[in-house]
């Protein structure tokens, strides 16, 4: 059985606190690797080599960062289908999102490659009598960061990187259930000639989490989650003093008018829905019919959804794969059994799906439900399934009142041919990131990204701007210098004194 262990100061570390982890194939439901779980003393020892390495990391030349990022990303292209394979094995997503997956986790390295830009500082000059004040930013030293199941390499990508490129060293904390491609990432940036310890990946569960949380070492935390853990990360680093960006869950809603193309609406609902098995923090899980349209587009959704295949994430044939664990798929079946129950019509149910020659894999269908009310579970809840709920509205004003009123505020999206009501849609939702007639907003890698509400806790979204702001503090220096014709009597400066 393959085993996962640390990667700490260069090198791969073997755990040692006796502790290990079970990682799955979820098409076979096979285990098939295990993974050290770290203890306390083992987050300390890379917490440790970060500390050390940012003894010179922190005060490296922009140069010798972006030409070992420059190489990083070479590394990276080069080693595409590596990665997205240790994906696919280990979260069971198909290889095509896979790939799509470490091409966005790219944007951010492509980012971190002009860093010189983004770390520019400003000068005023002669505010007052020779007197200058400039600003600049510099780094804040070990930071951490703590990433889902649901993207393995993307969201570590979106981290790490900048915080390395803004002069930080790294301690990452991948999910325990599909570790692999965290240490990929971590050996083919010693590859690319990063210093020992300036990237550290420690493997494990609450312990190791709370370790970071509580380490007076770590300057900074970075965290992608569920509402609840982002809340828990984001109080508990901030009580040890910490700067924290702790981006929580999602019910991301998309409103469709009377007047929409209801054909694209049902291609970006279909996609958008049940793309990754449902299992991202951008997935559409709440479509808003407007008016009369509720019954065609329910019917134009099913008539796609019907036709998507369920398989193995390495067959080349399968659009959509199983779920990451089987606890998780017996939990996302649990709210369309119930739904029925709660007012909604069960349009498609797909928890009794299998595929044939895997019948132990955490397998689940597709699911429609229809007329979804918002006091069921199915629609309070994120599922992180491929589970869709459709809600109708009477008009638009009732539509931006149904969302504005969920506790989440990650995404949203408005499907219209008129300019006028996007316009005002994307003035009145209530959301960090929206999309017009484009079902998954998230921000290319130079905008950053984030939600409201319950979908962030600090300050920061991640990425872009707000990652480089996130990753490094301000500094204000005010300068006042004699004249040299002021010099002291004796003190020859070659300045003329008669100017």
């Amino acid at each position: 059985m393959k085993t996962v262990n640390h990667w700490i100061g260069g090198k791969t570390v073997e755990g040692a606190s006796g502790n290990w982890g079970p990682v799955t194939d979820p098409a076979t439901g096979a285990v098939t690797t295990r993974v050290a779980l770290a203890s306390a003393e083992e987050v300390d020892a890379a917490v440790g080599a970060a500390k050390a390495a940012y003894a010179t990391w922190g005060t490296s030349s922009l140069a010798q960062r972006t030409g070992i990022l420059f190489r990083y990303r070479a590394l990276l292209d080069a080693h595409r289908d590596e990665i997205a394979a240790l994906i696919t094995a280990e979260h069971g997503k198909v290889h095509s999102d896979a790939l799509g997956e470490v091409a966005r986790g790219l944007e951010i390295v492509e980012l971190a490659c002009g860093i010189t830009t983004q770390l520019k500082g400003e000068l005023s000059t002669q505010v007052s009598n020779r007197v200058d004040v400039s600003a600049i930013r510099q780094s804040l030293g070990v930071v951490a960061g703590i990433t889902p199941f649901n993207f393995p390499a993307m969201v570590p990508m979106w981290m790490f990187p900048l915080a390395i490129a803004c002069g930080n060293t790294f301690v990452l904390k991948p999910s325990e259930k599909d570790p692999s491609a965290a240490n990929l990432l971590a050996e083919l940036a010693a590859e690319a000639g990063l210093p020992d310890g300036v990237l550290n990946v420690v493997h494990g569960d609450k312990i190791a989490v709370d370790s970071l949380l509580a380490h007076p070492d770590v300057a900074a935390v970075s965290f992608v989650g569920s509402t609840p853990i982002a809340r828990h990360i984001h109080t508990t680093a901030s009580a040890n003093g910490k700067r924290v960006q702790a981006l929580g869950g999602a019910k991301n809603h998309m409103l469709v008018l009377p007047d929409a193309d209801l054909d694209a609406a049902a291609d970006a609902a279909v996609s958008a829905a049940y793309g990754s098995a449902g299992e991202r923090c951008m997935a559409i899980s709440a479509v808003v019919a407007v008016g009369a349209i509720g019954d065609e587009l329910v019917a134009r959704i099913r008539e796609r959804a019907e036709k998507i295949k369920i398989g193995p994430g390495n067959d080349p044939a399968s659009e959509m794969g199983p779920l990451i664990t089987k606890a998780h798929r017996d939990k996302v079946a649990t709210y369309v059994t119930g739904a029925a129950a709660q007012g909604a019509e069960v349009v498609l149910d797909g928890t009794g799906h299998t595929v044939d020659g895997f019948e132990d894999g955490h397998w689940i269908g597709l699911s429609l439900l229809d007329k979804v009310s918002t006091d069921s579970d199915a629609y309070r809840d994120e599922i992180f399934g491929p589970v869709l709920c459709v809600l109708r509205a009477e008009t638009y004003e009732e539509g931006v009142a149904l969302i504005n009123a969920s506790p989440f505020g990650n995404g949203t999206a408005i499907f219209t041919r008129d300019g006028g009501a996007a316009r005002r849609f994307q003035l009145e939702i209530q959301a960090g990131m929206v999309g017009v007639n484009v079902p998954i907003p998230v921000p290319v890698g130079y905008h950053s990204f984030g939600g409201w509400k319950d979908s962030l806790f600090g300050d920061h979204h991640i990425y872009g701007n707000d990652g480089v702001h996130f990753y490094t503090r301000g500094k204000v220096i005010t300068t006042r210098w004699p004249d040299p014709s002021e010099a002291p009597t004796g003190v020859d400066l070659g300045f003329p004194r008669n100017h």
